[in-house]
């Protein structure tokens, strides 16, 4: 199903189109709608132009009209895209009229001769509605994702957990003899397993932070630049750890950006970390920078294992991991390149992994500037 390709943006006002062969209807129309950005169109297949190139939240349409008329509009913009509002005006008490509007759709109707105050009441009211379907539908997005985590979180704290309490209830019957070889892996092994459950409780917290709390943007300005030397200063120490050099390159010609830092720097983390993941001891990853036309370009490189063709289509759905080896052990949680995609994405901006078995991978990031 194709779609009208564009979101609105949250900061600029609602875009009205109203869609009527009569200039002096749309002007009436648009100055009764004083608040709201207004677009016009002369009659359906104009309107669909519009649309195609436009964000528009209502389409204010009437029914009779050349070339394509608003039933027809309606049609065409339901089948592309159904949750789009449509309004339709008509001067028909014609019960079929109405029924077929109603099967096609329709979110209200307005008769003609126009009542101005019904007008901008109709128009309320559709967003209105609209604005709560979207709660609703956050609301169960967010209790999914809370279900869906929890679950993930028991499966992934049950082996760690459960080696520690063996290890503590062997020793507390006295089975394990300290001198032995065999306790002195053993113990190796729960130590390793007590640094993971650290991790994963971090990785939860931070995680929690900002999904099971999401919010509205906060954008600011600041040097992009200066969101690569914060990341990289943040996970450098557990990066030198693993044997991985983390190095860090800056275009020429960088300017201030306007995004949300936080959430920035969550994208960029994620990138680096999984970079960092899958690249072996005495391995590079390189973190760039630099201005790329009308947007900023951020790039992490690294001479890992690369990603399987077939996994790359996957690599951004939730929950999925990566697994070269099979095991079915990977740490984490499987969310940071779902929700750097999210991120990235309410922005306006886009991600992609480029990657070849043996060659390592690239994650790009392109974003407007503000």
């Amino acid at each position: 199903m194709h779609s009208f390709p564009f979101e609105r943006d949250p900061r600029k006002p609602r875009t009205i189109l109203i869609v009527d062969d009569e200039m002096v209807i749309r002007d009436m129309c648009a100055r009764v709608l004083e608040g709201y950005r207004i677009l016009q169109a002369g009659h359906g297949r104009e309107a669909l132009a519009v649309l195609e190139r436009e964000t528009v939240d209502v389409v204010l349409a009437d029914v009779m009209m050349p070339e394509m008329n608003g039933l027809d509009l309606l049609l065409a913009v339901k089948e592309r895209s159904p949750n789009q509002l449509v309004i339709v005006m008509t001067g028909f008490a014609d019960k079929d009229v109405i029924l077929r509007a109603l099967k096609a759709g329709a979110d209200d109707f307005i008769n003609k001769p126009i009542n101005l105050l019904q007008l901008k009441a109709a128009v309320d009211k559709v967003l209105e509605k609209q604005a709560l379907r979207e709660e609703l539908v956050q609301l169960k997005r967010m209790d999914r994702l809370k279900s869906d985590f929890l679950g993930l979180i028991s499966h992934k704290l049950k082996t760690p957990t459960t080696a520690i309490s063996l290890f503590i209830q062997n020793l507390a019957e006295g089975i394990d003899n300290p001198h032995d070889p065999v306790f002195l892996q053993a113990l190796e092994m729960v130590l390793a397993e007590a640094n993971y459950l650290e991790y994963l409780i971090k990785d939860l917290l931070y995680y929690s932070e900002f999904i099971l709390q999401e919010g509205a943007q906060q954008r600011q300005r600041f040097q992009p630049q200066d969101l690569v030397f914060t990341v990289i200063a943040e996970i450098e120490g557990e990066t030198r750890k693993r044997g991985v050099l983390l190095m860090s390159e800056v275009g020429p010609g960088l300017a201030e950006v306007e995004l949300d830092r936080r959430q920035m720097a969550f994208v960029l983390r994620a990138l680096v970390e999984n970079a960092v993941k899958f690249t072996p001891p005495g391995g590079t990853v390189k973190v760039r920078v630099a201005p790329e036309g009308d947007r900023v370009r951020f790039s992490v490189s690294d001479s890992g294992k690369g990603i399987p063709p077939e996994e790359l289509p996957k690599i951004f759905e939730k929950f999925y991991q990566v697994d070269p080896n099979h095991t079915g052990q990977i740490r984490g949680f499987g969310l940071g390149l779902y929700y750097a995609r999210q991120f990235v994405q309410s922005h306006g901006g886009s991600i992609q992994l480029d990657s070849q078995p043996g060659q390592g991978t690239v994650a790009t990031v392109l974003l407007p500037w503000g």
